[in-house]
């Protein structure tokens, strides 16, 4: 089975976050896979959605299943991560106090990401930043 899609995120879009991860959620159990494994990918496309809106200028989510494998690539418009080992450091953020007053920005982002995933791959550059999820198909 090769599946693909993506699904376009905006900066500071409160009012929609989330979104895409519900769509990623609803499409992984129509496929019938185990919910325990789906809520791993589904945190971690959460996180991956919510830093895209908080600290990036847009981007996107795109989930691939290539045969036993989904890969969860976050791709913003940048301005990128300064210091990535303080980003997986959890409880770093920088998170304006407007974003924490809403509730997100704890830090946790990437530490959840790196922990619920198979795979993490990140690199990142004032002109974006891509993190790359990899899981086998439980």
């Amino acid at each position: 089975m090769n599946i693909d899609f993506e699904i376009n995120i905006y900066h500071e879009d409160y009012h929609n976050a989330g979104s895409a991860s519900s769509e990623i959620k609803k499409y992984l159990t129509q496929l019938g896979l185990n919910p325990k494994f789906i809520r791993k990918i589904v945190i971690s496309s959460y996180e991956a959605e919510m830093n895209i809106v908080i600290h990036s200028l847009g981007g996107k989510l795109k989930l691939d299943i290539i045969g036993n494998h989904i890969i969860l690539t976050s791709i913003d418009k940048g301005p990128g991560i300064r210091d990535i080992k303080m980003a997986l450091t959890e409880g770093f953020s920088t998170a304006s106090k407007k974003v924490r007053e809403m509730g997100f920005g704890a830090g946790m982002g990437l530490p959840n990401m790196k922990k619920n995933s198979d795979k993490f791959e990140i690199k990142s550059s004032p002109k974006g930043t891509i993190v790359r999820l990899s899981w086998v198909i439980e």
